[in-house]
């Protein structure tokens, strides 16, 4: 016998009742996460807070925290949802602000690696970013203290805690001493 499983689209997704759960859909499966632990959640505030300081304070988009939800594709449905995003001006301005979740992929995505996350399922959402539009995304390791800066799957850097992380084109001007992310 044949097991069948109903595949869950995203405004399906959205209507879900708000139970606490964090949740993301791939190819129409929803995947429950557990919430994140504190040392997580500092690490998260350590990178989104100068992002947000710098975007604001040069009109350069939007920085979303986590929760926030990504139509990344449809048929089946995936909605992914970065520890923190950006968007940037020109496709903020240009864009009707959804209800529900954002159509398309942010700018930039940026992951915090918790102890219960594998390996497999970070580089699975790091290709689905880049797939979807996403320019960098950036995977915060804090049991390895590196932070790993993708521009594609193929253009990879590993930064160190002596480097600087540098937003370049996707965030111009905004810089973090990877040091900052892990105090």
């Amino acid at each position: 016998m044949a097991i069948v499983h109903q595949l869950v689209t995203a405004d399906e997704l959205f209507r879900m009742p708000e139970d606490g759960a964090r949740r993301e859909l791939v190819q129409g499966e929803v995947r429950w996460m557990s919430p994140a632990g504190f040392h997580h959640g500092r690490l998260v505030m350590n990178i989104a807070t100068p992002l947000d300081q710098h975007v604001r304070q040069h009109q350069l988009g939007v920085v979303c925290a986590a929760e926030t939800g990504f139509l990344l594709a449809t048929n089946p449905d995936t909605v992914r949802a970065a520890d923190v995003a950006f968007i940037r001006q020109e496709r903020i301005a240009n864009t009707p602000q959804p209800e529900g979740y954002w159509h398309g992929a942010p700018d930039l995505a940026a992951e915090v690696i918790s102890p219960n996350d594998l390996y497999t399922d970070v580089d699975e959402k790091v290709t689905d970013w880049l797939e979807a539009g996403t320019r960098m995304v950036i995977i915060i390791n804090p049991r390895k203290r590196t932070v790993t800066v993708y521009r594609s799957l193929l253009q990879i850097v590993v930064l160190r805690e002596q480097d600087t992380l540098d937003g370049s084109d996707v965030v111009p001007g905004w810089t973090l001493p990877i040091n900052d992310l892990f105090v």
